[in-house]
């Protein structure tokens, strides 16, 4: 790996500040390991816990002349398996480290690893990246259903499972409309299918409301089939979804929202 330039001590020090966080942060103890299996040393072992682990890592990269090993500490601290029993501490962690690290030009991913990201120079900006993708919707004013069903997810920016829970809510949705049970292509065909259908978003009169209502029909299966199942399927690292493919289906997620939200139940009687 390249050398990578010293953090400066302010970003080192929030940093610092949140991994070894009271009670939301490494213990002691955990921090004694990490340091020793990071290859650095612990040099005030009987100070608190932000000061030790700040000394350690800038006395460090002082004498590496580069941040190389910091960056391996933090990366290391925050390797997904260790918190394997507490995935919300994880995610409640990287979403502060990513402040701090906005600032060093640093973002850190789900998977724990740190990628390169154009320095932030203000509070605001450092906390709208972190939140970047919930904030976009809601300039889109998108459907507040799709928040509800993927907000641990939006505050993350974990796209894959954003798209994976918003596309689920649709089909909740046609379950509490209609009372049917199922999913996927089976639900939609018999809440929305033209020979006897329970839900309508038109009258169904005319040859083209009829269309409208079989095309409905299939922009839903087509959501279920392309994001729904195969984010269902598929293991997480096979299947990428960028931040704006995340932006453009959640999009669509809020109309098919908006769409069912108008829907009518057809009466008994008047079906075909």
């Amino acid at each position: 790996m390249a050398a990578v330039p010293k953090l400066k001590e302010a970003h080192l020090e929030a940093i610092c500040d949140i991994i070894a966080e009271t009670g939301t942060g490494l213990t002691g103890s955990e921090i004694s390991k990490l340091l020793a299996r990071c290859a650095i040393d612990d040099p005030l072992p009987k100070y608190t816990k932000r000061v030790r682990l700040f000394e350690a890592l800038r006395t460090r990269q002082q004498r590496d002349d580069c941040g190389n090993h910091v960056l391996n500490f933090i990366q290391t601290a925050m390797d997904p398996a260790r918190f394997v029993g507490a995935p919300g501490a994880f995610h409640a962690m990287r979403s502060q480290l990513n402040q701090a690290l906005a600032f060093a030009g640093f973002q850190l991913k789900e998977d724990g690893k740190l990628m390169p990201v154009s320095e932030a120079r203000t509070l605001t900006e450092a906390q709208e990246r972190a939140g970047r993708l919930r904030r976009e919707l809601l300039d889109r004013k998108v459907h507040p259903d799709v928040l509800r069903f993927c907000r641990p997810e939006l505050l993350q920016e974990n796209y894959f499972h954003a798209v994976f829970e918003a596309t689920k809510s649709v089909a909740q949705k046609i379950r509490d409309k209609t009372g049917l049970t199922g999913d996927g292509a089976e639900i939609v065909d018999r809440a929305f299918g033209l020979g006897n259908p329970i839900l309508a978003i038109n009258t169904l009169q005319t040859e083209t409301e009829q269309s409208e209502q079989k095309g409905f029909a299939n922009l839903l299966k087509g959501v279920f089939g392309t994001f729904r199942n195969v984010t269902g399927h598929a293991p997480k690292i096979s299947w990428s979804v960028s931040e704006q493919d995340a932006l453009d289906i959640l999009s669509i997620v809020s109309y098919l929202h908006r769409r069912l939200d108008a829907a009518v139940r057809v009466p008994t009687t008047a079906r075909p």
